[in-house]
């Protein structure tokens, strides 16, 4: 298989998902939970029949708690989420659920997170992101500092690894933005943890090829850095489907059988592993050879030793 050779398909491809993903974030924008935004939580569980959601959902607009998001989880479960409230609005918020004692209830799960909280988890979840990058091209250039390629430096395997990433992340973010706006998924604090998920395994992948395009450069220094890099490729994608595909199996199955509330975690998983292994084989390797043909001006170079 010429993944090499045929890259501009792939680059296409890679942009036409990216395309999809930025229109969805720009125009639908991303769910933001409490956990970011600050406000309470509160998940019940009816120990008879659910009421219907739009008959407690005019219950609770009586109390003018302003925006109330209403979410099933499972046959007789319910998720709350609304601005902070006083001991007082809680009470009245109870009674609501419990439509005046006619329908009774557990409480499952209550939290109440402050704006001031939810504002420093957002920095705390981007600063996370942005350290994450820079220790990348910090690794990448240390470990292939002695590359053999004249026109490939270090740095530049970094930065090949950090557009994936970056590719990675806005598909990944593209797919929260579309679960939000058609089944109400909120990014929230298991969200984050996805993302940083989906940048540790992803750029495993890619370390995995760039590896095998380093010992290949010694191993077949005949050839120009472009046959090196389909090479290694063709080596290594095997390995990074087999390795995603028991992940992937996982995945499926805590998106099936898991609880409702690591459903949408699960899918933004899915989805960043899948976009996250076609980067590291189609995106990553391509980008490499891209950047080094432009470099020598399309003409054929071979790899210094």
């Amino acid at each position: 298989m010429n993944i090499v050779k045929y890259r501009k398909i792939f680059f296409t491809f890679s942009i036409l998902m990216l395309v999809v993903a930025l229109f969805s974030i720009f125009t639908y924008g991303l769910n933001l939970g409490t956990d970011f935004t600050g406000g309470t939580l509160v998940e019940v569980q009816y120990t008879g029949n659910r009421p219907a959601v739009e008959e407690i959902k005019a219950k609770i607009d009586t109390l003018n708690l302003g925006s109330v998001s209403l979410q099933t989880v499972g046959d007789k479960g319910l998720t709350i989420k609304t601005k902070d409230i006083t001991t007082e609005e809680k009470q009245a918020l109870y009674k609501a659920l419990s439509l005046d004692e006619k329908s009774p209830f557990t409480q499952e799960r209550y939290s109440q997170i402050g704006p001031a909280l939810g504002k420093e988890l957002s920095n705390k979840g981007l600063i996370a992101i942005a350290l994450v990058v820079i220790l990348i091209i910090i690794y990448v250039a240390f470990a292939f500092r002695q590359v053999s390629s004249h026109y490939m430096k270090s740095w530049k395997y970094g930065v090949a690894a950090i557009v994936a990433l970056v590719h990675d992340i806005t598909i990944s973010a593209g797919a929260m933005a579309l679960l939000g706006h058609f089944y109400g998924a909120e990014a929230d604090a298991l969200f984050l943890t996805a993302l940083l998920t989906i940048l540790g395994l992803s750029v495993n992948d890619t370390i995995v090829v760039f590896d095998r395009i380093r010992e290949n450069l010694h191993r077949h220094s005949a050839n120009d850095f472009a046959t090196v890099a389909g090479i290694s490729i063709n080596e290594t994608y095997i390995r990074s489907i087999n390795t995603t595909l028991t992940i992937i199996i996982t995945l499926v199955a805590m998106f099936f059988f898991g609880p409702e509330s690591t459903k949408f975690f699960s899918a933004i998983l899915l989805v960043g592993m899948t976009v996250g292994t076609y980067s590291s084989i189609f995106v990553a390797s391509n980008l490499l050879v891209t950047w080094e043909a432009w470099q020598r001006g399309n003409q054929p170079v071979k790899i210094k030793k």
